[in-house]
């Protein structure tokens, strides 16, 4: 094998069941490590997916150019900071954020609460990506999209990308490869459709729908602080395959290389929303506008077609993916239960085509409140267990994280106490309380502060049940802690040297 092909080219010495499972409940073996190159050659899916061009078109509906800078840059900058920590961490214990979570200031049974949080992320934008490629179809040959046929076209198109993914990082990663230049090509030629058809409307071009307040601002701002965690969690899903060893610098350049082509797609989702609208007939033309289901095949017809089902299905494999992962965690925590990872595949794709009635598109500002108040909250807790609690206050070890079930306590009140508070008051203003576009931002604030506060008042007895002896640790614990602590173990020593 070539050294090029090498970077952008998985292990392929590993077994059929290595590939189908993926370690979702277990640690990464390095003899299936990835090299980064490979790594963001599977996200890239992720970046050309078809919300991206709705949320572009959607954000600059509410502040136009040049103010929809403003929260792309946000979530370009904070995904990356985020991103690139937690999946260093991943990649150094070769573990799922999830199973890590473990560890980190929930217990297991805490985890599984998180993991459920995580996969209800992901049948959502399985919902989201197969509600357009069907919207596509439908439209396209003027059937009804919630009519039987059209539920018919969604589950077809979602059984479709379930057979791409069933053989894990593998099969995703020979996916994404050649769907890449296949995807630069109908786009290239879809755009150069739309500019020699209609008259193209610049950035000057891209007016807000109403009068520009602080309320819009929030409002916008929200919908990015709801991508700046939910993005570094999907790129740790594949970032624990990279090598032990990978440096920050490393991680940003996967988080760079997954969101700078988001920014771009993002900007041609608003350029062809306003270059379309004056064109499109119909009571809302704003809302078809930000419908690439609707807008794709207007400009290119049968074609546009095509493009929106082989974008679908790079980006639903990743949905499928990762929501197997987290809803394995969840059932193996919660009721020790592993009929494999692929096998929750096929409820994510089950609970989308029950689901595939609701409009969701019409739902998606309210969602990305809901995600930024749940996993941005979890995510931070974490964040400051590792750099805080432990890192500082040393009141668990910072050179592994525990995962397995007989050495953790079942809950740890640290972080389960802080995320139940953070997000009852982030519900609050989802309920209307006091403006919902703060929620998130208050949430994702409130619970570290009090994860870290409580960790400290429990002095860390919550983190082990018993200490693992099989893990070489430099951890010394202060005089404050009071949980199991570590004892020497002259064999694992003699190993380690």
């Amino acid at each position: 094998m070539s050294k090029l092909k090498a970077w952008f080219q998985g292990p392929q010495d590993i077994t059929e069941a290595e590939a189908v499972e993926d370690y979702a409940v277990g640690r990464v073996p390095s003899h299936y490590r990835w090299p980064i190159p490979a790594i963001i050659l599977v996200l890239l899916g992720n970046s050309t997916a078809m919300f991206w061009f709705s949320l572009g078109a959607d954000i600059s509906y509410q502040v136009g150019w040049p103010l929809l800078l403003l929260p792309i840059g946000y979530m370009v900058v904070f995904a990356t900071l985020i991103g690139s920590c937690i999946m260093k961490m991943a990649s150094k214990e070769g573990l799922s954020l999830n199973l890590m979570t473990r560890g980190l200031g929930f217990g297991y049974m805490g985890s599984a609460f998180t993991s459920l949080i995580y996969a209800i992320n992901f049948i959502f934008y399985f919902l989201f990506e197969g509600t357009i490629v069907s919207h596509a179809i439908a439209n396209y040959a003027g059937v009804p999209v919630n009519s039987v046929t059209g539920i018919a076209i969604f589950a077809l198109m979602g059984l479709a990308a379930i057979w791409f993914v069933w053989k894990g990082m593998s099969s995703m990663q020979f996916l994404q490869t050649w769907g890449v230049p296949i995807f630069i090509l109908l786009f290239g030629f879809c755009i150069w459709q739309l500019t020699h058809h209609y008259p193209s409307v610049g950035f000057g071009g891209w007016q807000p729908k109403a009068e520009v307040d602080s309320n819009a601002l929030w409002l916008v701002m929200n919908m990015a602080n709801g991508q700046i965690v939910f993005q570094g969690l999907m790129a740790t899903d594949y970032g624990r395959f990279a090598r032990p060893g990978v440096s920050h610098k490393g991680t940003a350049t996967i988080m760079l290389g997954m969101l700078i082509p988001i920014v771009v797609v993002m900007l041609f989702g608003a350029f062809m929303a306003y270059t379309l609208m004056p064109h499109i007939q119909g009571q809302d033309v704003w809302s078809l506008a930000l419908d690439p289901g609707f807008v794709f095949p207007l400009i290119i017809g049968l074609t546009g077609v095509l493009f929106a089902v082989i974008t679908q299905i790079r980006i639903n494999v990743l949905n499928l993916y990762s929501g197997s992962i987290a809803l394995s965690n969840t059932m193996d925590m919660a009721f020790n239960y592993r009929p494999g990872r692929q096998w929750w595949m096929l409820l994510v794709w089950l609970l989308g085509v029950v689901f595939y009635v609701c409009n969701i598109l019409q739902y998606t500002g309210t969602f990305l409140s809901i995600t930024g108040i749940l996993t941005n909250t979890w995510v931070f807790i974490i964040l400051a267990d590792y750099y805080v609690c432990r890192k500082v206050l040393h009141l668990a070890p910072s050179d592994f994280v525990e995962f397995r079930k007989e050495y953790l306590r079942m809950w740890n009140p640290s972080g389960v106490i802080a995320l139940c508070v953070a997000v009852a008051i982030g519900a609050a203003g989802v309920l209307g309380v006091y403006p919902m576009v703060y929620a998130s931002f208050i949430a994702m604030l409130v619970g570290p502060v009090l994860h870290v506060a409580i960790s400290v008042a429990t002095r860390g007895r919550y983190y082990f049940k018993t200490f693992p002896q099989d893990m070489q640790t430099n951890w010394k614990p202060s005089d404050a802690y009071q949980g199991p602590k570590p004892v020497f173990n002259p064999l694992l020593s003699k190993e380690a040297e």
